[in-house]
């Protein structure tokens, strides 16, 4: 029996999994995708919010503070992209100020530092590219952006160098109360743990209602975004947020910690929890609303789009904590933004949670540190040479857009939870992130996949499941 089961490994299953990795305890973690990383926490903003969004007092306000303050250290230990370049959030008229003054009183209330209003000259000062109908903003300099896939797989890496097991291609079926603990059907067998954390996105309310009479109702909120290529990268240099107006609640205009800019989201409701498909519609709106924000929207520098959804529970705030009447059971539950920001804190206050369930000593030989995949992108002359004269593949450049190697593809694929499909190389490298979009690195990536794996090169996928790149021969060779 484990003494805690994570259900889902996004960035808060995996923020709890490393939390819970500097104890001893027997820790596991299921997922029923064939990688971490696969479901809300791969399409999203990668904005750190600074924290004046949420009402004070709520778990959102209290987690996405705690989070925001904690992502910088983190960034340093776990190796991962972070960068913090402030926000804007902008006011397109004057009888709307009131508003941007009620978001300065619950931001100072809920603890966000270096909050101000920024007059319409500054403004143009800071951001030459803004619309001409901004007539003020709220900058909050504690705002910044990450890499959600970097975060992510940063932390499921530390965790699992620390002994917490994960378990991927392993869909959880049904949860039943025990005298003591919990069964987990699933795809891959029986699991039994003492506790059970919740992590498991738009379906949480599905394995809550399970265990508690006290039910929890999650709506899929899908977000449809346009990511564009590096040459406009700088376009803009803070996070830029509309004010909510008869407009709606606007989009997003953000510079990426890899040097691209994203426009998005949109937010509509659905009922599908696998509705990640995006619409001309959806796209459509997301250029037209991002004119109000910035001038002259680049839309023929958009490389890919993508669309995402939020686990939007009907209460709005964040569900943490143990269940009432299923005692052991921890739920992690309506996590929609700030949720990326929140996920140290989440982690942080559900390994509390599971002390208080389960005491235990901490690990004397805990290993805090990570380095990630050295990016030949980013060294200097003398690091690329050393990386070469250590292993001569990091020589051989696979991806031309954003310059990744044969060495970087490797290194992905062997260390803990290495990749096993074209877009967990994507992930962990950026490999086909670039303007081509993987028209060109795609067939090599999978050939090194298949032979750094052992595997036939139709058995290479490129999410997982049946999405295979080969379905047969179409002849024979002599040969």
């Amino acid at each position: 029996m484990y003494d805690v089961i994570i259900i889902g490994a996004g960035v808060s299953g995996c923020s709890v999994a490393r939390e819970l990795s500097a104890y001893n305890r027997k820790v596991a973690v299921l997922e029923r995708a064939s990688d971490i990383c696969e479901g809300t926490s791969k399409a999203n903003s990668g904005i750190v919010h600074a924290g004046y969004d949420a009402k004070p007092g709520t778990m959102k306000a209290a987690m996405n503070l705690r989070g925001n303050r904690l992502m910088e250290s983190l960034s340093r230990q776990l190796d991962f992209p972070f960068r913090q370049n402030g926000s804007l959030v902008l006011c397109f008229s004057e009888k709307d100020r009131d508003k941007l003054e009620e978001l300065l009183e619950k931001g100072t209330k809920n603890g966000v530092e270096g909050l101000r209003i920024v007059e319409k000259e500054e403004l143009r000062e800071l951001e030459p590219n803004l619309s001409g109908q901004a007539v003020a903003a709220l900058y909050a300099p504690t705002g910044g952006i990450v890499c959600p896939f970097g975060l992510t797989i940063a932390l499921a890496e530390n965790a699992s160098v620390n002994g917490v097991e994960f378990h991927l291609d392993t869909e959880v079926k049904e949860i039943k109360k025990l005298e003591e603990g919990y069964r987990i059907e699933t795809s891959k067998g029986v699991f039994s743990s003492r506790t059970v954390v919740n992590a498991a996105g738009v379906y949480a309310d599905t394995f809550h209602n399970m265990v508690s009479g006290r039910k929890l109702h999650i709506v899929p909120r899908k977000g449809e975004y346009c990511l564009c290529d590096k040459t406009v990268g700088n376009y803009v240099s803070h996070t830029i947020f509309q004010l909510p107006t008869e407009y709606g609640k606007g989009v997003l205009v953000t510079p990426t910690v890899h040097g691209n800019l994203m426009l998005g989201p949109t937010a509509v409701d659905i009922e599908e929890k696998e509705g990640v498909n995006t619409t001309g519609q959806g796209l459509g709106d997301v250029l037209e609303r991002s004119g109000l924000s910035i001038q002259k929207v680049p839309a023929g520098k958009v490389i890919t789009s993508f669309a995402g959804l939020r686990a939007h529970e009907d209460g709005g705030d964040f569900v943490i904590g143990e269940s009432e009447d299923a005692k052991g059971f921890i739920d992690v539950a309506g996590i929609e933004s700030p949720g990326l920001t929140s996920a140290p804190a989440i982690g942080e206050y559900v390994a509390e949670l599971i002390q208080k369930i389960i005491p235990a000593e901490k690990k004397e030989d805990f290993i805090e540190k990570r380095n990630g995949i050295p990016s030949m992108a980013e060294a200097d002359k003398e690091k690329r040479q050393e990386l070469i004269s250590q292993n001569p593949a990091y020589a051989n450049v696979i991806c031309r857009c954003e310059l990744v190697t044969e060495g970087e593809i490797m290194d992905a694929i062997h260390r803990p939870l290495g990749a096993t499909s074209l877009d967990g190389v994507k992930r962990r490298t950026r490999a086909g992130m670039g303007r081509c979009q993987s028209g060109f690195c795609s067939t090599k990536a999978v050939e090194i996949l298949a032979r750094e794996l052992g595997k036939d090169i139709g058995d290479i996928t490129k999410a997982g499941g049946k999405s295979v790149f080969l379905t047969g021969r179409n002849k024979e060779s002599d040969e």
